[in-house]
């Protein structure tokens, strides 16, 4: 018998963590290939961990809702060896190698797990200026992870780097006798009735991105107010035949990222997102969009939505949100957004500032559609009016551009009539 040991797989680009929201197994029983193990959150997704091994599960090394790098061991199992008894036993020849690199002057060299950091380690020790060589990982055969450094952050305690001990040199009074408080840890007492939620899962991924996005991010902002009343009276007339012929709901929301996918074609500049050195102008355009359960958020994406009608766009649209419902969202479904239009109009909301989802350039909230008395001509006319709100990363974008892009999207939409606009 041998012991296997199954560890964190990589659950989308970028992906570099996962918390185990529930186990499936327990130790002792037994599984086949691909059978599930757990169920597995990450900033992208959820999805089930398959085994890699058919046998008995010995030990699981994770409890639920703990987060763990991509790489770390989950979970062992125990498997018939295959292995042919010759090949264990001891290699004479590795043996003499052995015994040759004793009598070798006592040379340190950098392990493994000293010199292989992740990209999102890397670049939160570059941010806050950590030496990596005075870090304790916690992960796979000590390798530090994110999670490691986000501690560290959070506690204040940051291992100096050689510029910094230099420092230490300085008089006291040169140097900072403590952190901002604004980086500090809030400390909040729980009074008598208070419930206590424990933050875990998907709630804690998209707590990590947010702040990630607001940390990294210089957001500007702006708005456009839209007459949709047009539009409003094309779908209105439409809707239910459509439905009884389709299944699905045509909604206002196809209509708003149809003519947003147009407008980007246009303006790919907009489609874009800081690399650090560079900014990359994405050739695709795949609209992430926004779907919202009891307790969480989700973004899938609707692929090159430029090439897609009104109907094509319904109709991913009301798949994707169907998945996001069924818990049945993949991680493709997840992957390759370049935009992201948000529908905060089916909250009633009039008017808001999203957060952009990292690394893209920019965010879109279209709101609810009002009727408001607007002025016509010298007349005063009831109409059917939207705000469209955009989010932009000033690193990527600037006012000229986006100020043009949304009065593009405003163009579209004001020009939709029956006449020069098919769904189909």
């Amino acid at each position: 018998m041998a012991i296997e040991q199954m560890k964190m797989p990589q659950l989308g680009e970028s992906v570099t963590e996962g918390t185990i929201s529930k186990w499936l197994v327990q130790p002792g029983d037994h599984v086949t290939k691909y059978d599930p193990l757990a169920e597995v959150m990450t900033d992208k997704v959820n999805a089930e961990v398959p085994s890699s091994f058919t046998g008995i599960v010995k030990e699981l090394k994770a409890d639920e809702n703990q987060t763990l790098a991509v790489g770390e061991v989950i979970c062992s199992i125990e498997v018939e060896s295959t292995k042919p008894k010759e090949e264990e036993k001891e290699d004479p020849a590795e043996k003499n190698d052995d015994a040759v690199n004793s009598m070798k002057p006592n040379v340190e060299t950098p392990t493994p797990n000293k010199v292989r950091f992740s990209p999102a380690v890397l670049k939160l020790s570059q941010e806050h200026d950590i030496d990596l060589s005075q870090v304790n990982g916690t992960g796979n055969e000590g390798r530090i992870t994110r999670k490691d450094l986000l501690k560290l952050i959070e506690s204040g305690n940051l291992p100096q780097s050689v510029a910094e001990v230099r420092t230490a040199s300085e008089p006291k009074e040169h140097l900072p006798q403590s952190l901002p408080s604004n980086e500090k840890e809030t400390v909040v007492p729980s009074m008598t009735g208070d419930r206590e939620i424990p933050v875990t899962g998907v709630r804690k991924a998209i707590a990590s991105n947010m702040s990630k996005s607001k940390h990294e991010i210089p957001h500007g902002w702006t708005m456009v107010e839209v007459d949709a009343t047009n539009m409003v009276k094309l779908r209105d007339s439409l809707k239910s035949d459509f439905k009884q012929k389709e299944g699905y709901n045509l909604t206002y929301f196809a209509f708003f990222v149809k003519a947003i996918a147009q407008a980007l074609t246009e303006f790919p500049q907009i489609n874009s997102m800081w690399a650090g050195d560079k900014i990359i102008q994405r050739k695709e355009i795949n609209i992430s969009i926004a779907v919202a359960t009891e307790d969480a958020l989700f973004v899938p994406v609707i692929k090159n939505a430029d090439e897609k009608s009104i109907k094509g766009i319904a109709r991913e649209i009301n798949d994707l949100a169907s998945k996001v419902k069924a818990g049945k969202l993949r991680v493709e479904d997840m992957q390759g957004g370049t935009f992201t239009v948000n529908n905060t109009g089916s909250f009633g909301s009039v008017q808001s500032m999203g957060i952009i989802n990292h690394p893209q350039a920019a965010i879109l909230q279209v709101e609810t559609i009002v009727k408001r008395p607007v002025v016509i001509n010298d007349m005063i006319a009831v109409r059917d009016m939207v705000n469209l709100c955009l989010s932009l990363d000033h690193r990527v974008l600037d006012g000229l551009v986006c100020g043009r892009f949304l009065a593009r999207v405003k163009e579209i939409i004001e020009k939709i009539t029956s006449d020069n606009t098919s769904v189909y």
